[in-house]
């Protein structure tokens, strides 16, 4: 039997891999309690004791302004942890499975990016991850990294939930208009993980890196127009909602710059290994009406 062991457990990617990585084999899902990221010889002994066949890395330093201000932590998550993973992965012979992110261009192409145009992280947390890629790619081991994008779920903070939650609480909000990307549910993402593990076209010539985000690419302010308008039908409340209006990133001042244009292209994947993900506005469309009963649940019991 396939072992699976699965870094990250609690997060938006990890909690959603729990489920879907089951029918593959004996997954062994931990937490930073047992799988500590900021030590080696917490990495070292804990795939040793494990020794997976794939090592499917969901744990990450996430929280894009915060790395500004700890980046050494930022750098212990996002790049020295997976280099440490991609080395023992390499002495045992284990597939390793990393996500990345979108953050590690500059955001200044016109079109979309490509797997290999030229990384240039405008922050500390894309220069992480960035360091991360690296790390595995010069190890030499067997391994796949999935670069993703703005990326939602049930679990932890979120542009989508935090869009939700303040726009019961104001009568307006100010989105930026001028930031692109491409909005991508974290069970949808595990899906199509596992759809690419089980792939026949998956073989060591077709290993390597990708970008698996959703279809189709939009505004964050063309984003929090959907959450709110798709949220206003699931709930069946036509009032009370914030109105969402425009600003730019030049107005919007938070401590880690952000690349404008973060949309990436998904043909190398979609070509390679046959894999594509739904629309952004079809993946929002079947999350929203979850979200909205799961919180009115929790109304009602509470």
């Amino acid at each position: 039997m396939t072992t699976i062991l699965l870094a990250g457990k609690t997060g938006q990617v990890g909690h959603e891999l729990i489920t879907a990585l089951a029918p593959m084999g004996r997954v062994i899902a931990v937490g930073r309690d047992q799988f500590d990221l900021t030590r080696a010889d917490s990495i070292i002994a804990g795939i040793r004791e494990i020794a997976p066949d794939i090592i499917v890395n969901a744990a990450a330093f996430t929280a894009v302004d915060d790395a500004e201000t700890a980046p050494e932590r930022a750098m212990q998550v996002n790049a020295t942890a997976p280099g440490l993973m991609a080395e023992e992965a390499r002495r045992s012979g284990a597939l390793l499975v990393h996500y990345s992110t979108d953050y590690v261009f500059d955001g200044s192409k016109a079109g979309a990016y490509l797997e290999n145009d030229t990384p240039n992280p405008v922050n500390v947390y894309g220069r992480s991850k960035l360091e991360g890629e690296r790390n595995i790619a010069v190890s030499g081991c067997r391994h796949l990294i999935l670069r993703t994008s703005w990326t939602y779920g049930a679990q932890g903070t979120n542009f989508l939930r935090t869009m939700l939650r303040l726009a019961r609480l104001h009568a307006e909000l100010e989105v930026v208009t001028d930031q692109f990307g491409s909005p991508t549910w974290s069970r949808e993402l595990a899906l199509a993980t596992i759809r690419i593990l089980q792939s026949p076209r998956l073989t060591p010539e077709t290993l390597g890196t990708y970008h698996l985000s959703a279809e189709g690419h939009t505004s964050r302010f063309a984003f929090a127009q959907a959450i709110i308008e798709m949220a206003r039908q699931a709930s069946g409340t036509e009032t009370g909602w914030a109105t969402i209006k425009p600003t730019t990133t030049a107005n919007y001042s938070k401590p880690a710059a952000r690349p404008l244009n973060a949309a990436t292209s998904k043909e190398k994947i979609g070509g390679m290994l046959g894999i594509t993900m739904p629309h952004w506005t079809e993946q929002l469309r079947e999350y929203i009406p979850l979200m909205v009963r799961g919180e009115l649940l929790q109304r009602k019991q509470a």
